[in-house]
């Protein structure tokens, strides 16, 4: 009788040791030498940064990957550029060359009587070359608020206009016969479409600051 007794105390010990592990593991309160075992150990790569700031105004030289025309390509389409040049901020090489940047064509304006067709190109996108992506907001930089395009088309017709020359003699003008000049009349050509071509050198314009909070390492 005693040795049952004996068994039914050690059973009912076991069960609760059984029931505190169960507990403890649930809670993430296991001891360390207990959750250590059964685990490996798991190595991270981290790297040291301190963010930088591109200002607003900066700019990036880049080159055109594909012809980019307004006959051809519709709003949203998707552009890529390649940075030609490192672009340091102290000793910091912060967008190495050969970086990529992604946009799309924002608006297109098309071609009508007077004025050829114009478009913008928006950029989002900073891929640095080891695949890590940063958003940027900016845009391909002309000096004509940003738009390729645009431009007054020539006349379509020129008249001819009557010119008098006068010259003073004495104490009196002398009127001479007049000459026939050829200016522009008021009517202008069709406008026609405006097209960036593969392998162009461009710049980018940041329009917002840009944090970069991932540089490469040699």
């Amino acid at each position: 009788m005693l040795e049952i007794f004996e068994k039914i105390v050690i059973i009912a010990r076991m069960r609760a040791l059984v029931i505190s592990l169960a507990i403890l593991s649930i809670f993430g309160i296991i001891p360390p030498q207990v959750q250590a075992e059964g685990l490996s150990t798991i190595q991270l790569e981290m790297r040291d940064y301190d963010e930088i700031t591109l200002p607003a105004g900066t700019f990036i030289p880049v080159i055109n990957l594909q012809e980019i025309s307004t006959e051809t390509c519709p709003e949203g389409y998707k552009v890529k550029f390649i940075s030609t040049n490192d672009l340091f901020m102290y000793e910091t090489n912060i967008i190495p060359r050969d970086s990529a940047f992604f946009g799309y064509i924002e608006k297109i304006h098309e071609p009508v009587i007077g004025t050829n067709a114009s478009m913008k190109i928006k950029i989002t996108k900073l891929q640095i070359k080891d695949g890590f992506e940063i958003p940027i907001k900016g845009y391909l930089y002309t000096s004509n608020n940003n738009l390729f395009g645009g431009e007054l088309t020539q006349p379509s017709e020129w008249v001819k206009m009557p010119h008098y020359q006068s010259k003073f003699q004495g104490i009196s003008w002398n009127h001479r016969a007049a000459t026939l000049q050829i200016r522009p009349g008021g009517k202008r050509s069709m406008g026609q479409h405006v097209k960036i071509p593969a392998g162009d050198q461009q710049i980018i314009i940041l329009t917002a600051p840009a944090s970069i909070t991932h540089t490469l390492t040699d």
